[in-house]
């Protein structure tokens, strides 16, 4: 129950009336729909709300930036499919949580960022008002709503709105303005009370055409190489039996992006993630379960995707997802869910499985690429490379497939997505469609906190710069997070020099040989610092079995990277080198 203040009615002398204000139905409406957690920065004008928040039962973890609280919020939602919730003081704070408001849009995460601001007849007047900005207008183009509350009496409606918004149709990003005046409004409890609203089936299922069943089901019998593709939609949706269904009783062999690998196990016999490039050039017909033709998938053309023809089956919510690269030979529209179910029901019993030929030719390339990679990944060196300090990962993971592993950096990031296997959906959290760097050490709070399950984060020394000093967060909340940081002394390498012969240190060059165990440490953390992967592997493992919060410094040869990973074709001056 939400904090009543006594107030006389002028009328009637002596009668008390019980009011409340806009702080506590602003926490009313939120428990009202099942927020159990809030993650932000405190400050003016929210840092009451914040301890009122507490004090009624809400959890709210308080980070050292806007940016990881908000990305905190942002794989919450896409964890729990209930919109994560990232609260932020005004301007420089909205501001600071819009990048990850943003990203969340990007990566269909729902999210709200609920921030504190000036009033309106200031900011409009443009008076100059503490931290005035209009924050409404800069924050629409970025997100999937945006609303702003004026009066306690619309709380309800406000949250409401941002809640179905959130989640209904594809996921995203909304936005909820409150102006400071709002929290002190006081309004009588019971009409207060009976404005708040409790959203009903927020998210309807979206069932798919018949039509366009029975096409997508003609176009995929007709394949002679057919290829499923599984997007992070896919890994959101919680529809792991259909697909895993639906998966099998085709036979036709999948590919997983990153964030949906585990929906299937990577170990499973139709997977074709050791065989990506085969598969994407030699497949003729190509089912895509929450995955877009973007840039991840070269925009489903050129030489990625070979010379002949392709025929293009995708499922989504969004209607004008369709043709946006190519043409989409059978569209189906709906939630994943009712999509696959759909098919499954189409496929009954007579279904032929796709030609042996293409089978085992996905096979034969999978095995020979997997022993191929083998010897790289069973390397015990110092110091390390990246594909044998990646190889132990590969192993506690196996050893413990419940753990999460968040993931970022340039070679980090991209060996990593191909060398880890996972063997459960939803454990895999890293950059997504973007590919932002900073999102490490958020991810790694909300993914502990909202599954209570152990996470490993396996950072590059540049991405961990952007969230780092959140080990501070994960210590003062002390939950089950290992980070590891790959520390090769730079961005992509730490061998680089100023091309002027100067005494200032290469654009890409850090601290040479620097003790990132010695922050967690600092906070009374656990740090460990190694040198070759076996100590590497004894680390993680002690980390993970003691539930602590520790940050392993892994030592990785300066000149083991390469320029941006996989992507250095994106760098411009590749490009014109090229020519």
């Amino acid at each position: 129950m939400s904090a009543m203040i006594q107030s006389i009615d002028a009328n009637t002398a002596g009668a008390e009336h019980e009011l409340t204000d806009g702080f506590h139905l602003i926490i009313d409406a939120l428990k009202l729909n099942g927020v159990k957690t809030i993650y932000g920065v405190p400050g003016i004008p929210i840092t009451d709300f914040g301890r009122m928040a507490q004090a009624e039962g809400i959890r709210v973890i308080s980070f050292r930036h806007e940016q990881h609280a908000g990305n905190a919020a942002a794989i919450a939602g896409f964890l729990t499919k209930r919109p994560g919730i990232c609260l932020t003081v005004s301007a420089p704070g909205f501001l600071n949580g819009l990048t990850a408001l943003a990203n969340a849009t990007t990566n269909c995460f729902p999210m709200i960022l609920i921030s504190g601001s000036s009033e309106r007849e200031i900011v409009d007047l443009q008076q100059g008002d503490y931290e005035e900005m209009d924050q409404l207008a800069i924050a629409k183009p970025l997100c999937k709503a945006a609303f702003r509350v004026l009066h306690a009496a619309d709380i309800g409606i406000g949250v409401a709105r941002a809640i179905r918004a959130a989640v209904s149709g594809r996921p995203g990003g909304v936005y909820l303005d409150l102006p400071a005046k709002l929290f002190g409004q006081v309004m009588d409890a019971e009409a207060g009370a009976n404005s708040l609203v409790e959203v009903i089936d927020p998210a309807p299922a979206q069932l798919p055409a018949p039509g366009a069943v029975k096409r997508a089901l003609d176009v995929l019998k007709g394949a002679k190489r057919p290829l499923i593709i599984l997007g992070k939609g896919a890994a959101y949706a919680q529809a792991d039996d259909q697909i895993r269904a639906l998966i099998e009783k085709s036979g036709v062999p999948f590919l997983p992006m990153s964030m949906a690998k585990g929906l299937l196990p990577d170990t499973h016999p139709q997977c074709a993630g050791a065989a990506r490039s085969t598969v994407l050039k030699d497949s003729d017909v190509v089912m895509l379960i929450g995955a877009r033709l973007n840039w991840l998938l070269s925009h489903g053309k050129g030489k990625t995707w070979g010379d002949a023809p392709k025929k293009f089956i995708q499922i989504d919510i969004e209607p004008k997802e369709m043709d946006s690269n190519v043409e989409i030979a059978a569209p189906l529209v709906g939630d994943i869910g009712s999509c696959v179910s759909a098919l499954l029901e189409g496929i009954g019993d007579t279904w032929q499985a796709p030609p042996s030929d293409w089978i085992d030719a996905v096979n034969s390339k999978r095995e020979e690429n997997i022993a191929k990679m083998a010897p790289r990944l069973m390397k015990n060196s110092a110091p390390m490379d990246f594909h044998g300090a990646l190889g132990v990962l590969r192993t506690v993971i196996r050893e413990r497939p419940d753990a999460i592993l968040v993931n970022e950096g340039a070679n980090t990031l991209d060996l990593a997505r191909g060398i880890i296997d996972m063997y459960q959906p939803r454990k895999r959290l890293d950059v997504g469609t973007w590919g932002v760097m900073g999102i490490g050490m958020g991810f790694a709070v909300a993914a502990a906190i909202e599954t209570g399950k152990p996470v490993l984060a396996v950072e590059g020394d540049s991405a961990f710069g952007f969230s780092g000093m959140e080990v501070e967060t994960i210590c003062r909340y002390n939950l089950p997070v290992c980070v590891v940081v790959f520390n090769n002394n730079g961005i992509y390498r730490g061998t680089d020099a100023n091309p002027t012969g100067g005494t200032d240190a290469a654009t890409t060059v850090f601290v040479k040989d620097a003790r990132y165990d010695k922050m967690m440490e600092a906070f009374g953390g656990v740090g460990v610092h190694v040198t070759t992967p076996d100590e590497l592997k004894r680390a993680v493992d002690t980390a993970i079995d003691s539930g602590k919060p520790t940050l392993v410094n892994a030592a990785i040869d300066p000149a083991a990277g390469s320029e941006s990973g996989r992507i250095g074709n994106l760098n411009p001056q590749s490009i014109l080198k090229k020519k």
